[in-house]
């Protein structure tokens, strides 16, 4: 009875096993679903339709559908047919040890960095586009400027001047494929300077680290403290042991440090250009969620307070999405002709189309509007989480609340692995505190979940909120006996 639903357009084969026509049907149908073979949403065929591609009863097919409806593995409406439930896969297990399960797929994305792609504005976009091709001269259409279009450019200049408080003009700002092609483009020429190193945060992204390294510059991790990344380490050294030689450059994300969620302190913000000055020293600023703050005004941009010692990066990666691969970097003056040369004769990287559509988004307003509609559905989505956790998990404290996509949640001191593996058996991707932790990092170590609520979409933020409570340990009922260190004065700032 093996067959093809080749009516349906599927090509899904279908092995009924064990007695009886019905059983066998449902049990293939199952392990068709519970391997991963049918995806979530896919919608099968009328019980019409496989009956007649396999031959059987219709009455048999329906029975089939309704006894894995029942069961949670597929779901109808009428109207709609019959589809594939929404659920977590359940691979077979390979211990025989009782109720071990894994999960294919999370149910819940929780991991930070990405915003929730659903509400991409799809239809303001295209608006954007057929008014940026019908007015495109066709020049536009050639091999461009390394630096990129000057439309965008000189939309950039007007949003970041305006929105995050940077002083620049068109012609110091060059388009790049996304933040991580921009410090690609800074470590080369850094390393072309006589460079050897780059001092980096305690905490921050690994990809971002290897990357600094592939271009053979070391990274120096600074410590951190209840007022950010310690600053005053770039001139003191690490625990007052003094700076390694080549340290003229640093990367910092200080409107709101990722993961730890707190701007970088006003002293330590003047501190930290005072240092650059000095040293001819150069800021790496990534803004990587400026535009996301909630309960006060906007920490502006670094670059404002000195843009000749400081690279303003930005990208649409958090604010539109990942896949638009488009990002900016604003230079020093003294700077961008090094990072033209590094990008090349041409703009090589980035679709024009897309360059001359994020400029007609951002000057026609479009762009400033998803932006605020974007703050409040982020905004509720944070109030319900730090709603649900003093309901259902009070001995959780949540911190870095005031601004972007994420939050870190303090867990009983060794408890973060087993809250990683206690969510995974909810469904949940999540990544622990201790993933973004450098390794040569002189801050002490803490238990943590960083939770980013900008992944799931609306619909899915209730349940996704239940199995993060589930995972929690005791729920929150903890006593807190002195660990946590760092979190006590973050945690006073209201951070």
């Amino acid at each position: 009875m093996a067959k093809s639903w080749a009516t349906f357009g599927v090509d899904l084969h279908v092995e009924p096993t064990g007695p009886g026509v019905r059983r066998g049907l449902t049990e293939a149908l199952r392990e068709a679903v519970r391997s991963g073979r049918l995806a979530p949403g896919t919608r099968l065929p009328s019980s019409r339709s496989l009956a007649a591609d396999l031959g059987i009863a219709r009455n048999t097919v329906a029975e089939a559908y309704a006894d894995l409806v029942a069961e949670g593995w597929l779901t109808a409406r009428q109207g709609s047919g019959t589809s594939v439930a929404r659920r977590p896969v359940q691979a077979p297990s390979t211990t025989s040890a009782p109720g071990r399960r894994t999960h294919a797929r999370p149910a819940y994305d929780l991991v930070p960095g990405t915003p929730d792609l659903s509400s991409f504005p799809r239809a303001a976009w295209l608006k954007a586009s057929r008014r940026a091709l019908t007015v495109a001269p066709h020049e536009a259409l050639d091999y461009g400027d390394p630096r990129g279009r000057v439309e965008l450019r000189t939309a950039l200049a007007g949003y970041l001047a305006r929105a995050r408080g940077v002083r620049t003009d068109p012609e110091h700002i060059v388009i790049c494929s996304g933040f991580v092609h921009g410090l690609m483009l800074l470590g080369q020429v850094l390393r072309g300077r006589g460079l050897n190193s780059v001092a980096v945060e305690s905490y921050g992204l690994d990809v971002h680290w290897r990357l600094l390294e592939r271009a053979g510059l070391r990274t120096v991790p600074l410590g951190f403290d209840e007022l950010g990344t310690r600053t005053e380490e770039l001139t003191a050294g690490p625990r007052g042991g003094g700076a390694p030689g080549g340290v003229r450059a640093v990367l910092m994300t200080p409107a709101h440090q990722f993961p730890m969620g707190v701007p970088l302190h006003p002293d330590r913000r003047a501190q930290v250009v005072d240092w650059a000055r000095r040293g001819d020293g150069l800021i790496l600023e990534d803004d990587y969620d400026g535009e996301f703050r909630y309960d006060r005004q906007p920490v502006g941009a670094l670059q404002g307070l000195d843009p000749d010692h400081v690279v303003h990066l930005g990208t649409a990666s958090k604010s539109l999405a990942p896949g638009l691969r488009l990002g900016w970097l604003v230079l020093p003056p003294s700077l961008a002709p090094e990072v033209i040369a590094a990008k090349g004769g041409v703009d090589w990287s980035c679709g024009v189309l897309d360059q001359l559509t994020l400029a007609e988004f951002i000057t026609s307003g479009a762009y400033d509007r998803h932006i605020r509609a974007s703050r409040l559905r982020y905004r509720r989505r944070r109030d319900a989480l730090v709603a649900r956790l003093a309901g259902q998990a009070p001995g959780v404290r949540a911190t870095g609340i005031a601004a972007g996509l994420h939050v870190v949640l303090r867990l009983p001191p060794g408890t973060e692995q087993e809250t990683l593996r206690a969510a995974a058996w909810q469904g949940l991707a999540v990544h622990g505190l201790d993933r973004y932790r450098h390794p040569e990092s002189p801050a002490e170590r803490t238990d943590a979940l960083v939770v980013g609520y900008g992944t799931p979409p609306d619909h899915g933020w209730s349940g996704a909120l239940d199995a993060l409570c589930a995972a929690l340990p005791f729920n929150g009922a903890f006593h807190d006996e002195g660990g946590g260190g760092l979190f006590r004065g973050i945690e006073s700032r209201h951070e």
